[in-house]
C-alpha cells in the first residue's frame, strides 16, 4: 500500500497540482496587497479620504470607531468594506488569470492549416470549375 501511495504522491499530475496551488496562494497574497496597498487607497482618497477596510455597520447599541476597536468589545458587525476589498481581490485573480489562460492557449492551440481550394474560376466565363479540369463545363474553353 505505502508503494502504491508513492507511486500516486510522484504522478506528474499531483506534483503540477501541488505547485499549482503553491504559487496560487502567493500569487493571492500578492494581489491582496495590491489591492489594499495600491489600489483601493486612491480610490478610497478619490472617493473622499474613505478607509474601505473599515467601512461597517455595528451592529450593537454603542458606537464604535473602527472595527478593531468594536471587534475587541465583542460587538457583532457587518463589514461590508473588507467584503468590497475581497471581491475586488477576487475581479483581478480571475482577470489574471484569464490573461494568462489566453497567452498559454495561444502558445498551445495551433491554427488549423488552410483548406486546399477544390474548385478555381475559369478565365474565359470566371464559372467555378475542378481545379483538375483542363476544359471548362460551362463555355468549353481549354484552361
Amino acid at each position: 500500500m505505502l508503494k502504491e501511495f508513492k507511486e500516486f504522491a510522484m504522478r506528474g499530475n499531483v506534483l503540477d497540482m501541488a505547485v499549482g496551488i503553491i504559487i496560487g496562494a502567493a500569487f493571492g497574497k500578492i494581489v491582496s496587497s495590491l489591492v489594499d496597498d495600491i489600489i483601493m487607497p486612491p480610490i478610497g482618497r478619490a472617493l473622499g479620504h474613505v478607509d474601505f477596510s473599515n467601512l461597517f455597520i455595528n451592529l450593537g447599541s454603542t458606537a464604535y470607531p473602527t472595527i478593531a476597536v468594536a471587534k475587541a468589545a465583542g460587538q457583532p458587525t457587518l463589514n461590508y468594506g473588507l467584503f468590497l476589498n475581497t471581491v475586488i481581490n477576487f475581479l483581478i485573480v480571475a482577470f489574471a488569470i484569464f490573461l494568462l489562460l489566453r497567452i498559454v492557449n495561444r502558445w498551445l492551440v495551433k491554427p488549423a492549416p488552410a483548406a486546399v481550394p477544390s474548385t478555381r474560376d475559369c478565365p474565359q466565363c470566371a464559372m467555378p470549375i475542378p481545379v483538375v479540369a483542363k476544359k471548362c463545363g460551362h463555355c468549353t474553353s481549354v484552361v
